[in-house]
């Protein structure tokens, strides 16, 4: 009887309390540290990007401006040379006349000084912008006696103007524009030079308008003048200091410290006339680590933050989920008072059971609430959904004439090259199905291997498999090409012009086209020796997509396509590189003269409804127009077409010859 009063205390030998809050900490720490560390460094290394990023379009924009100095330059050049008074003035050696014709064009104008130089090579004139901005005279160089360099002078009697870059007096670049002035008989009146100088005070403008430190390098990577005066240190101790950094052909990033401050310095080739030179830009990276210090420091108070935050979690967070078992602990031990041998069933009479069954209950009421809710936002969602497509019917509902068109013509473009991808379709499932059958009879009776190749048709396989996979990554990256062509129509400035060699453009058409081709038309080529071409290879090939594909289509039944391309070299008294002649023949049924007069005219075309948008050979005479070409057609019923196409080898005009050169 004793033994049945006493009560039996139990005591777990380990607190699950300690164990859960052990865990939980673990388990919230872990990620944060994680998450703060991988944070860090990719905020760090965007930060840097970031600043490169900036570096490169300030460096972008720099670059531009400079080129717009040289138009700036040549466009007063043109006014010079068309200025009657001023030649007959310069030919009759009127030099006061002169002055007095070019001192206004000085006064207030970015040049830093002119120059006048009678027809033989003598300078007569000189006009420098003082600090003031008024045109004054510099009578010193004028006694000295000076004569054009002859090497200039031969260059400037053979091309008329001359674009160089010299070094400038003290710590400066003087951009130089010079320019032959010819009477109206064509006979030579004498000769101008225009200046624009680059020194320490240009550079401090841009200093203060970039908020970035500039260095001025020559051709032979020499530093030349910078916006902060410890640069000159290298200019006169060490000229060859950045010589094995600097590229010719590309941009070059490095770090460089003055003054103990870090900077990121971006160093970029410029382009002048015959000549050239670099200029960097630096960033100073102070404040970068500095945004990174502070990131930092909040990462870790935030990290430390959530740390206490889960530590006092933790603990009450163990104790209320253990209060229920603790409850039923104490439950179950006050029965030990009892006389009898009490069972404890593991049912839901029992305080957990029906903890369980409220926490299920809950459950299920919450699932039940979300389900409502979520019917509820979706329904919502729909109501906002069909406002905004009735908004947008009202709102554009004018302009879907004009978006049938632009569809009508992306839908044109992308036809072919994803039409061939899915004709391979099925020869791809087919090899599929077929290497399959041969793996099952590997693993099933290896001594039929060779039989089921056989049947299989495997060797043909192994060398078709991997122009089917080619072929279709061709028209995938032709229909990513058109897509980018697309959105280049829109923003012109991002697309890129670059020499390419037109023999391969029309290769790689000819493969996007192979499915339309084969089996019926013949394709016959004859590339003739021919330099690349500067232009947009995108856009060319679209050309060659539109007329090769409109010769497949007007081939009923089988036929002959002809491609030849020649090189047409230009005279030597015109100069350039000439045009590249591209012809394109079918055997097709040919067109009558009324309608090859109107094939280029937008939505003309002679296909039926749903066939054709006419809008293919319009886009490809913009191109080619726009590229400074021409195309022309010939053709007559019953005796096919010919296309011939001719594109200046060296571009379009305008377009930057260095920076395309491969």
């Amino acid at each position: 009887m004793a033994l049945a009063n006493r009560r039996v205390s139990r005591h777990p030998k380990r607190s699950l309390r300690r164990i859960l809050v052990f865990w939980f900490l673990i388990i919230s720490i872990a990620p944060v540290a994680f998450v703060t560390g991988i944070a860090l460094e990719n905020f760090e290394n965007a930060i840097e990007n970031e600043l490169i990023m900036r570096l490169r379009a300030n460096s972008r924009e720099l670059t531009t401006t400079l080129g717009d100095y040289q138009k700036y330059l040549d466009m007063r050049m043109q006014r010079h040379e068309n200025d009657a008074s001023l030649i007959t003035h310069l030919s009759m050696s009127n030099i006061a006349q002169v002055r007095g014709i070019l001192r206004p064009s000085v006064r207030n104008s970015s040049i830093s000084s002119l120059s006048v130089f009678s027809r033989e090579g003598r300078l007569v004139a000189a006009l420098t912008q003082d600090e003031a901005a008024d045109a004054r005279e510099n009578p010193a160089l004028i006694e000295q006696n000076l004569f054009l360099a002859e090497n200039y002078r031969q260059t400037l009697d053979e091309k008329g103007r001359l674009a160089v870059v010299n070094a400038g007096a003290g710590d400066s670049l003087d951009l130089v524009v010079m320019t032959r002035l010819n009477t109206s008989t064509g006979r030579r009146a004498g000769y101008i030079e225009e200046i624009i100088n680059l020194g320490t005070t240009g550079l401090q403008t841009f200093k203060k308008r970039l908020n970035l430190e500039l260095i001025l390098f020559d051709s032979g990577r020499n530093v030349i003048s910078g916006s902060h005066e410890d640069f000159l240190v290298y200019k006169a101790n060490n000229k060859a200091f950045f010589a094995p950094t600097l590229e010719d052909d590309r941009e070059v990033i490095f770090p460089l410290t003055i003054r103990e401050e870090p900077f990121t310095f971006i160093v970029s080739p410029v382009n002048w006339g015959t000549g050239s030179f670099f200029i960097g830009l630096g960033a100073s990276q102070q404040k970068t680590r500095q945004a990174v210090r502070n990131v930092s420091n909040a990462f870790f108070t935030v990290a430390a933050a959530i740390v206490v935050l889960a530590v006092i979690l933790a603990f009450f967070g163990a104790r209320n989920v253990l209060r229920p078992l603790n409850d039923l602990l104490h439950a179950i031990q006050a029965m030990d008072v009892r006389e009898e041998v009490v069972e404890i069933p593991v049912t839901s009479d029992t305080e957990l059971g029906v903890l369980t069954e409220s926490f299920n209950e809950m459950a299920r009421r919450v699932r039940q609430a979300r389900g409502d809710l979520e019917k509820k936002i979706k329904e919502l969602e729909q109501a906002n959904l069909d406002l905004k497509d009735a908004q947008s019917k009202l709102v554009h509902s004018a302009k879907m004439v004009s978006l049938g068109q632009l569809v009508a013509g992306v839908a044109h473009e992308l036809n072919n090259p994803i039409g061939f991808i899915y004709s391979n379709m099925s020869h791809l499932r087919d090899y599929s199905n077929r290497l399959m059958r041969i793996i099952e009879t590997m693993e099933a009776t290896p001594e039929r291997v060779s039989v089921v190749k056989a049947e299989a048709d495997f060797d043909y396989i192994v060398q078709d498999l991997p122009r089917l996979i080619q072929s279709c990554e061709d028209g995938a990256r032709r229909v990513r090409d058109i897509v980018i062509g697309l959105r280049n129509f829109s923003r012109l400035e991002e697309a890129k012009i670059k020499r390419v060699d037109l023999a391969d453009g029309i290769q790689q058409t000819l493969q996007l086209l192979a499915g339309e081709l084969k089996a019926r038309i013949q394709v016959r080529t004859e590339f003739g020796a021919m330099p690349q071409v500067l232009c947009y290879a995108s856009q060319i090939n679209q050309v060659f997509m539109n007329i090769l594909s409109n010769a497949a289509q007007a081939i009923e039944g089988e036929g002959e396509i002809f491609i030849a391309t020649r090189h047409i070299p230009s005279r030597p008294s015109v100069g350039g590189s000439g045009v590249a002649q591209i012809s394109i023949r079918d055997t097709g049924k040919g067109m009558p003269a009324e309608i090859v007069d109107k094939i280029f005219d937008p939505f003309f075309t002679t296909k039926t409804v749903g066939q054709g948008t006419g809008l293919g050979l319009s886009i490809s005479y913009g191109i080619v127009k726009k590229h400074a070409g021409d195309i022309q057609v010939k053709s007559d019923p019953g005796k096919g077409t010919e296309f011939i196409i001719t594109l200046p080898i060296d571009g379009p005009p305008g377009a930057d010859k260095g920076a395309a050169a491969v």
